[in-house]
């Protein structure tokens, strides 16, 4: 391999540590409260979906041969206007995601030590005060270490997976009212962003080794990857807890589940892998949302401030911006609402950059164009029941 290239695991490490960085641990009370006992298919669904955005991503990629994204992809294709609205989108969804990972963050770890009720909330704080920070000292993504905790986290849950699933009782799953049909497709739309996260590989491109091939083949691995986890702790924790106290406890029930299995040993392990994921992810958002507003003002659509470096070379505007919205949310919005705003919001970009592989003849037609109709139409329908129609 090229030095200083990213290989296969690297560029696997930063899709799977993208999505699974806070997803399982933020999303599984809210799509079991939609789902019930059907929550693992609402996660099959949606990994479908995000497997025909991550073809259509890697389409369009490898056809341009340049990193972008779906600003960039649609800029370049003359649609000047929906680029600008994308942006402005994309953002909104980065913001609500980094408030999802920073909420999360302080629910867990503040969990595990005790103390008074605002403590969750001042460690959310804390977490993207610390990273905001280091990301204005410059600081990146380092590929080893992200390897490392990806391995360690999903170790972590793999065993969780393992000692639910070896005490397996069906009717553990299931939960007062049945949601029927409808409800699977909320819980699939509104869990949404526990997928994101894979998009980011466009901005990392030109530092893969082979791009043009790793691109083609990563996604299916990657989104494959942590739609297994997510199936597999979906049925497995409730075997350990019971579906109704994963709903009760949404905002740590992977920490009860933990507890349940191996007492405070398994309690500090899952918080571990939480704080782990979510305070990676939070890195990974800031730098990669920092410089997408870096790009989208050079271009003249965001105000010229945003376009800054400081010594570091880190755009210090965006990131300080993103980083204070981020933790207004996170210390004011409750999870459920953060989760599904932020699921809307992927759903439209991801059903948007499917529509242009498919406007663009990129990719394989029979994924690109299921992948776009089922994207809006899940986003149809999530926008629905958050307006309580259905």
């Amino acid at each position: 391999m090229e030095k200083g290239k990213l290989g296969f695991a690297a560029v696997w490490a930063i899709a799977v540590g993208g999505m699974v960085g806070g997803g399982i641990f933020s999303t599984l009370g809210v799509v079991i409260s939609n789902a019930g006992k059907w929550a693992a298919v609402s996660f099959v669904i949606g990994g479908l979906v995000a497997y025909a955005t991550g073809h259509s991503l890697a389409a369009l990629t490898v056809a341009k041969d340049e990193p972008g994204g779906i600003y960039s992809f649609l800029r370049d294709a003359g649609l000047t206007t929906v680029a600008r609205l994308s942006a402005w989108v994309l953002l909104l969804g980065y913001v609500l995601t980094s408030a999802v990972y920073a909420y999360t963050f302080g629910a867990y770890t503040g969990h595990v030590l005790g103390g008074p009720a605002w403590l969750p909330q001042a460690l959310a704080a804390a977490a993207i005060l610390v990273l905001v920070g280091l990301n204005l000292r410059g600081a990146g993504q380092a590929s080893t270490v992200e390897v490392i905790i990806v391995v360690a986290k999903l170790a972590i849950l793999a065993g969780l997976a393992v000692l639910g699933l070896s005490q397996f009782d069906s009717a553990k799953l299931a939960i007062d009212a049945s949601p029927g049909l409808l409800g699977v497709v909320v819980g699939a739309a509104s869990v949404f962003m526990a997928y994101e996260g894979f998009e980011l590989l466009a901005y990392d491109y030109d530092e893969m080794e082979d791009r043009k091939a790793l691109m083609g083949r990563i996604m299916p691995w990657a989104i494959g990857s942590a739609a297994l986890i997510y199936v597999l702790v979906a049925l497995a924790v409730p075997m350990l807890t019971g579906t109704q106290a994963i709903i009760d406890d949404g905002e740590i029930a992977l920490a009860t589940a933990g507890q349940a299995a191996l007492g405070a040993p398994g309690l500090w392990l899952v918080t571990l892998a939480a704080a782990l994921s979510t305070a990676s992810a939070i890195n990974a958002t800031l730098f990669s949302s920092a410089r997408l507003a870096r790009e989208v003002a050079e271009d003249g659509d965001l105000p010229r401030k945003f376009e800054q470096r400081n010594g570091a070379g880190a755009p210090w505007l965006a990131v300080l911006v993103i980083g204070a919205l981020a933790l207004a949310l996170a210390v004011l919005g409750g999870l459920g609402g953060l989760v599904s705003g932020a699921s809307l919001v992927f759903l439209l970009v991801f059903g948007t950059l499917n529509a242009l592989a498919w406007r663009e003849g990129v990719g394989r037609k029979w994924i690109t164009i299921p992948g776009t109709l089922a994207a809006f139409a899940a986003m149809l329908v999530l926008a629905a029941n958050l307006a309580g129609i259905v």
